[in-house]
């Protein structure tokens, strides 16, 4: 996470700093990217790292914690550690509408893993909104609805807003490239994928680390290339 954290950040960075230095106040007019593509990546990178841990309902989890294969993130903060006992709240699909129901706690256990994964997500986030707000721009990432543009799960056949609201299909279809990369997006920041060689250059689109590794200059030649 730290990796991904810091190496975003500095994106972030880049793009505050070249949406202030661009006269229509795109980042894209100086050969960055803007916040708000960098807001549909976003969405489209959180919502299938949430598939990743399965369905919100699962025996199959349930049986990997009985037999110790699945284990909460910070288990010493529970008090019943056989998860034997509660019930994990969650809304759940029934006739087009969302119920709340009252799930076993080792049969959401992908669900309640998928909690740690989000608050991690958000910590970086909010260090990510922290850097926009020094640069004095009115603008905020946003982590969508967990519901949103799933593919495994309760909510995989079905279609939501970033906000977690229900959505008509052909709603979700028009609107898809307002909240998820699209062809567009996808070919220009391809094109400013080129390589930088020079010790100490970056990119245009992503700013310079605070410092170098083990305190190394930034223009330390740590690759030579043959």
């Amino acid at each position: 996470m730290f990796v991904g954290e810091t190496g975003i950040r500095r994106i972030v960075q880049r793009s505050c700093e070249l949406t202030r230095a661009a006269k229509n106040g795109d980042a894209r007019a100086e050969g960055g990217i803007d916040l708000p593509t960098l807001q549909r990546y976003i969405n489209f990178w959180y919502s299938v790292s949430l598939d990743l841990f399965g369905g919100e309902i699962s025996s199959n989890a349930a049986e990997y914690f009985a037999c110790g294969l699945k284990g909460r993130a910070n288990e010493k903060k529970y008090d019943d550690h056989k998860a034997l006992e509660g019930a994990y709240a969650m809304p759940v699909p029934e006739d087009g509408r969302l119920r709340d129901s009252a799930v076993p706690l080792r049969n959401a256990m992908n669900e309640i893993l998928r909690d740690a994964y989000i608050d991690d997500n958000q910590r970086g986030l909010d260090l990510w909104n922290k850097t926009i707000a020094e640069h004095g721009l009115d603008f905020r990432l946003a982590l969508p609805s967990r519901r949103f543009n799933r593919r495994i799960g309760l909510y995989a056949d079905l279609r939501f807003s970033p906000d977690g609201e229900p959505l008509a299909p052909e709603e979700f279809a028009l609107r898809s490239d307002d909240w998820l990369p699209s062809d567009a997006d996808r070919a220009y920041v391809g094109s400013l994928m080129r390589p930088i060689h020079e010790p100490g250059r970056m990119a245009n689109w992503i700013a310079a680390p605070t410092k170098g590794i083990d305190g190394k200059p930034l223009s330390f030649e740590y690759v030579r290339l043959a």
